[in-house]
């Protein structure tokens, strides 16, 4: 009879990311086990140290995000996986880690391409992804001939309410050249921002567009604004890290040391879904390109509808937003097939009849042109739900 494995999994499910994870190793064992899990405590319970150990001695193999347990859980000679927020990564183990430098090039990217000439970055210089997101996003930035502001809170008492530190948040901001494209280094952050943004007199995107990560919907419900933010594949790093323990318990050996968690897209609400753009005959096409995007259009139409000659609108448009405007038109209907990959259970055909493509190969043939990935490789990598609810639904691809 095969035994069912058992699975500590030391691993806070208060933040998006780390949810996803759980969802991932979930979906896992749900496909592969069942496994028995055994959680972290929640924070109201008093279990004595001693007992959560005890049962770690019970365990086949142990996921953890937590440095304070890890010397006695090695002790065990279990299989481990870890990631942990205080350091890069943990030698000798597989660890599970985030490129934190492309999550802030993609976000640096995102405000490049609204037309965005100055940059901001609010972050947390006690943790080194913080301090890495900023790096990504500044280089991105300064290859666009451009320099980002960062807020510095080290001379910020680490005790002060949040009330005071607003007080600090409103001043920079207020002192920030305008309009600003702003990342902050999570979601939690952004919040915080859009509240001293609201409570500067700030108008948010006009005056401060701002960009977090995580996808955290509770984050951005709670927020004064839909708040915009770079979905990661932390799901797909969970169902990866649980394939890897699983392999692990067996007995196999083991082949891979990192399991990479990348930034998959940007998810546009309110607080980026402007257009920094002062020539207003280039907004004028910006705009229609924006609303038109999911039918086939071309610059002789975009040009009509800003009351420019194609010549001289194209020269404008490549002046304000540094690329062409057939450029512009596949970028926006790229990020549009984006969406209905991620949000819809809709058939690769139905979104290519309803993007105006002839059929499924058309639009295969444009999206791997502009993203060189397939429509199959982009759900399979970053879209885990749509592969737990649609597996093996006839159709899909």
């Amino acid at each position: 009879m095969h035994r069912e494995l058992k699975v500590m999994l030391l691993i806070d499910s208060a933040r998006a990311y780390e949810r996803a994870l759980l969802s991932g190793i979930a979906r896992y064992s749900q496909l592969h086990g069942p496994w028995i899990f055994f959680h972290k405590p929640p924070f109201w319970e008093t279990r004595p140290r001693k007992s959560l150990l005890a049962e770690l001695g019970t365990v086949d193999g142990i996921i953890l995000i937590e440095s304070s347990y890890l010397p006695e859980i090695l002790k065990l000679c279990v299989p481990v996986i870890v990631s942990n927020y205080a350091t890069e990564r943990i030698d000798g183990l597989p660890n599970i880690v985030s490129d934190h430098r492309a999550i802030g090039r993609m976000v640096a990217d995102h405000l490049i391409e609204r037309g965005f000439r100055h940059f901001a970055f609010c972050g947390d210089g006690d943790y080194f992804w913080s301090n890495q997101r900023c790096e990504g996003f500044q280089q991105r930035v300064q290859e666009a001939g451009s320099k980002v502001h960062c807020f510095e809170p080290a001379s910020i008492p680490k005790d002060l309410l949040w009330k005071k530190e607003q007080q600090f948040l409103m001043a920079w901001l207020r002192s920030l050249p305008q309009p600003v494209g702003l990342m902050a280094c999570i979601d939690e952050r952004s919040r915080q921002i859009a509240e001293a943004c609201k409570a500067a007199a700030l108008s948010v995107p006009d005056q401060v567009a701002i960009l977090g990560v995580d996808n955290d919907e509770i984050i951005y419900n709670l927020s004064n604004i839909p708040l915009s933010s770079v979905a990661l594949t932390a799901e797909q790093g969970g169902y990866e890290a649980a394939e890897l323990l699983d392999k692990l318990m067996q007995g196999r050996r083991n082949t891979k040391d990192l399991i990479e968690i990348k930034p998959s897209h940007v998810v546009t609400r309110a607080s980026t879904d402007v257009l920094a753009i002062e020539d207003p005959q280039v907004s004028r096409a910006a705009k229609f390109i924006s609303d038109h995007c999911r039918h086939t259009i071309y610059v002789a139409d975009v040009a009509k509808a800003a009351g420019l000659s194609r010549r001289v609108l194209e020269k404008r448009f490549r002046t304000a937003l540094a690329r062409s405007i057939n450029g512009h038109i596949r970028q926006c209907r790229v990020q549009h097939i984006l969406k209905m990959l991620t949000y819809s259970e809709m058939t690769i055909l139905e979104i290519a009849l309803t993007m105006g493509f002839s059929d499924a190969a058309h639009i295969a043939r444009y999206f791997r042109s502009q993203t060189g990935m397939s429509l199959a490789e982009y759900r399979r990598q970053h879209c885990p739900k749509y592969h737990r609810h649609l597996r093996g639904a006839p159709g899909h691809s």
